[in-house]
């Protein structure tokens, strides 16, 4: 699917200034086939028309990655195989040729084909059994990318579109986009779902899974396991999800309407679902190191889990993950292109959860093992270590609920994430919506923590105690 990142003529200049197509019409079919092995067969099919200035000859297009085991993409143009080869610019993208110049203001279509497997023994891509399967958004659907040019425009979806999925009688299934209508026919169940402009990237889960929701209507949770479990832990799950996103809203504001049902679904295949677990959001979440992930965010609204220990673990190994559905999933661009300190936000997000899966003073247990990891200030002034430079970061988030208040920072990022929705945001977007909220002089608050070596002394002071000392916005209401 195409990128967020378009550029900007790309849809706000109705007449093209240089080479340019559109996509009048799109489809992506999934259908899961069980024997004689499990495989994932996908076909999507593009209606294309050149509105540009001059007749195209190549293609662009940006392959799904090497999450998944797959034979390759075939393409055909209109009835005509194409030839993909690597573009020597981008080893990301492909060039495909055009036997014939594509015309201006001429039609042609587009059919890709592609089929993953499980994956070997041995191998680390995403996998999948016969009984359930998961196609993460943002990396198993082909791109179509601009022509290269001035000005070049192209590879933008339409407003709407259609996602079909067919897989066996019997399965659950959740994608992306708006449910329209499921049909079964023979042994197969065929669910079609519409896409928009808020699904940039297309998502599926399916398999043979027992279902029980838990939670208010308002954040609906709904929980897929292998087995059915037990009405009582079910309860002290959702007990504990409940805490955990009231603490999301009230840090980040309160997701839309349409995006505030979350599904946590168990791993099809635990050892080919999870990326590993960073070492030092594991060091400031008191975990081991080495601890394997667990549970990891599919989609804005998904998430799989390794329900091999059943539900005691579930919502702690949950909770930072769920993050993401607050942070803008596969809406904002990565964190890890950004600088600190917004490259920390991740993991602070990450903390409120776990903390509040925790419960008691945990979010003063955590910012004093971040402070363990920050040497006291030196009277020399040097360059600070890399990893001093990220546990800054991810403290001085703290340091801005701490001094503006709560209320204040839920104010501040909620229109940060929201304004900036799908155009990125940096540290001048931060700064800005927090002087909005405040009408104080913000920029000098972050030079003071960012700029100088250590942390300040008056927030080290303020956690060195055994206990969470008051809030400075509280202290400042004390009589």
């Amino acid at each position: 699917m195409p990128t967020v990142a378009l550029s900007f003529w790309a849809t706000s200049c109705a007449v093209a200034l240089g080479p340019s197509y559109t996509i009048k019409k799109q489809e992506i079919r999934v259908r899961f086939v069980v024997k004689p092995e499990p495989r994932i067969d996908v076909a999507a099919d593009y209606y294309l028309q050149n509105v540009g200035t001059r007749p195209l000859e190549e293609l662009l297009l940006r392959l799904p990655g090497k999450r998944f085991r797959s034979n390759g993409v075939q393409a055909i143009w209109d009835k005509s195989p194409l030839t993909l080869t690597p573009d020597p610019d981008n080893p990301r993208n492909m060039l495909a040729k055009l036997r014939e110049p594509w015309k201006i203001s001429s039609r042609h279509a587009l059919h890709l084909t592609t089929e993953f497997l499980p994956a070997g023994k041995g191998e680390t891509f995403l996998s999948f059994s016969s009984d359930a399967f998961f196609l993460p958004a943002a990396s198993w659907s082909a791109e179509l990318l601009p022509p290269e040019g001035l000005f070049g425009t192209g590879g933008v979806p339409p407003a709407k579109w259609n996602l079909l999925v067919a897989v066996p009688d019997g399965f659950q299934i959740h994608t992306s986009g708006i449910p329209k209508k499921s049909v079964h026919k023979g042994a197969e169940t065929m669910a079609l779902a519409e896409q928009g402009k808020q699904d940039p990237y297309p998502s599926v889960i399916a398999g043979r899974y027992s279902a029980a929701e838990i939670g208010k209507d308002s954040e609906k949770v709904h929980l897929w396991t292998a087995k059915p479990q037990d009405a009582a832990k079910l309860r002290d799950v959702g007990d504990a999800l409940a805490r955990v996103i009231g603490a999301y809203d009230a840090a980040f504001g309160e997701r839309s309407q349409e995006s505030a049902q979350i599904w946590i679904v168990e791993c099809p295949v635990v050892a080919g679902c999870f990326t590993s677990l960073n070492p030092l959001r594991a060091r400031l979440l008191g975990q081991e190191e080495d601890e394997r992930t667990t549970a990891e965010m599919i989609s804005r609204d998904t998430m799989v889990v390794d329900f091999s220990e059943g539900t005691p673990k579930l919502v702690t190994r949950a909770a930072p993950s769920l993050a993401a559905s607050w942070l803008g999933y596969g809406q904002n661009p990565a964190f890890f292109e950004q600088s600190f300190p917004l490259t920390m936000l991740p993991a602070f997000a990450a903390a409120i959860g776990h903390d509040a899966a925790e419960g008691g003073d945990s979010r003063a247990e955590t910012i004093r093992r971040a402070l363990s990891l920050i040497p006291v200030r030196e009277k020399e002034q040097r360059e600070e270590d890399p990893l001093v430079l990220r546990v800054k970061s991810f403290l001085f988030f703290y340091a801005l609920q701490d001094r503006y208040g709560r209320e204040t920072f839920r104010k501040a990022t909620e229109h940060m994430l929201h304004a900036r929705q799908e155009r990125g945001f940096g540290l001048d977007d931060l700064i800005a919506a927090f002087e909005e909220e405040t009408h104080q002089n913000v920029a000098e608050f972050v030079r003071m923590w960012m700029k100088r070596p250590g942390v300040p002394e008056e927030f080290r002071a303020r956690y060195a105690g055994t206990a969470a000392a008051m809030p400075l916005e509280e202290k400042e209401k004390t009589p």
